[in-house]
């Protein structure tokens, strides 16, 4: 017996350290094309204008990704979707620094898009499982090695150019590495999880399973729709952070660059520590009052004439966001176990769109008022989050988090 379950805990924890893994790959293979965007736009001879538009290619492949891979994953399990859209994703990097024209570059970031969002879906949907089976929180750890990814291919990138590798070697070596990390780690992941193994909740078992089915899938998209306002409030902070410390409060661009970089740290600082918060105080909490956080963040930002107040402002709305987008995609999964990858796929389908938009709807929103003052929108979508945190108290995730509490005791 003491054998059985000492393999059945290494088995566990192996499956967790290869999730760690597949959130690495995936923030390295995304950031890998990042940072060699301005040498791809340079080989193709575009401008930012149409490089822009021809990014919307890769939101929309990834959203597609995304809607395929959630239900293939409920089907056929994260064994095989998770290292597949790995592998996929790995031979996809390569494709952008081969394109030679717009219309080749136009296939090929949707081929990765397509893949990406592959990966990103079933990787979250096999942490759900992991994090069920545990009993404990750990989704935000996952989603902080993610940003982890994202440094490590700035690392590699610089590396590679200082080296004087060209994009299409520097990429492909990257793919390639990742290929063979996504087979390699495949083994460690959970098997499928059957429907029969979905526990119910209480509204299982005192409602008829047509009008549970309702229930659940009305929930989820209020996830969804939250996922979509704490991703966009997040993607405006990614393309205009520095921006408004440069054309704001006019800091020389060297500083400016500290403002996206403050609220980076903080994010990936917050995400390292949700786990534990979650644990003791639940994911309701981590989503009201780190929404709440993240409002108060941005407002002071906003109306903030200092340059120190809106690093401290822009630290905090990193800070209040880091643990927001782990507990969605947590809900939802922990929602139905057995249809974990599809509820997933919504509410980080819907997510990605807000992600995408939010730079877009900042820029518009500047056609009208300054730039600082169209930040307010975001305190309104911070305040309706933290409003509408109680969605997390309801139906399968309280019956989650009172098995993870009974058995974390």
């Amino acid at each position: 017996m003491f054998v059985t379950v000492s393999c059945m805990e290494r088995s566990l924890r192996a499956a967790r350290v290869a999730t760690y893994v597949y959130f690495v790959l995936c923030g390295t293979l995304m950031g890998a094309w990042v940072v060699h965007i301005p040498a791809v736009e340079e080989r193709v001879g575009i401008s930012h204008a149409t490089l822009g538009g021809l990014l919307v290619l890769l939101g929309l492949g990834a959203f597609v990704g995304m809607q395929v891979a959630g239900p293939l994953t409920d089907r056929l399990g994260a064994r095989i979707v998770v290292p597949a859209s790995g592998m996929l994703c790995g031979a996809a990097l390569a494709l952008p620094g081969l394109a030679r024209d717009p219309w080749t570059l136009a296939g090929s970031l949707l081929v990765f898009g397509f893949c990406n969002g592959c990966l990103d879906v079933s990787m979250n949907a096999h942490a759900v499982h992991v994090e069920k089976a545990y009993g404990r929180p750990v989704m935000s750890g996952f989603h902080a090695t993610f940003s982890v990814g994202g440094v490590l291919a700035s690392l590699v990138g610089a590396g590679a150019t200082s080296a004087g590798l060209n994009t299409v070697t520097s990429m492909a070596a990257v793919g390639a590495v990742g290929i063979v990390i996504a087979l390699a780690s495949a083994r460690a992941l959970m098997p499928a999880t059957p429907a029969a193994e979905s526990t119910g909740s209480v509204e299982e078992t005192e409602a008829s399973p047509a009008v549970t089915r309702r229930s659940t899938a009305g929930r989820i998209w209020i996830l969804a729709v939250l996922a979509l306002m704490v991703m966009l409030c997040e993607g405006a902070a990614n393309d205009w952070s520095a921006l408004h410390l440069k054309d704001v409060l006019g800091a020389p661009a060297s500083t400016a660059a500290f403002a996206y970089g403050t609220f980076a740290a903080a994010m990936t600082i917050g995400r390292l520590l949700a786990d534990r918060f979650v644990a003791r105080f639940g994911s309701m909490a981590i989503l009201r009052y780190g929404a709440a956080t993240a409002a108060v963040g941005i407002t002071l930002v906003a109306l903030g004439p200092w340059m120190w107040a809106a690093f401290a402002g822009w630290a905090l709305f990193g800070l209040g966001l880091s643990g927001c987008v782990p507990q969605l995609f947590s809900a939802a999964g922990h929602a139905d176990p057995a249809a974990a990858g599809t509820n997933v796929s919504r509410v980080a389908g819907l997510g990605y769109v807000g992600m995408l938009a939010g730079p877009a709807v900042i820029g518009w929103l500047t056609h009208l008022v300054a730039l600082n003052h169209a930040f307010v929108l975001l305190t309104l979508m911070c305040v309706t989050t933290a409003v509408a945190a109680g969605v997390l108290r309801t139906g399968s995730d309280r019956t989650a988090q009172s098995e993870m509490a009974r058995i974390g005791h």
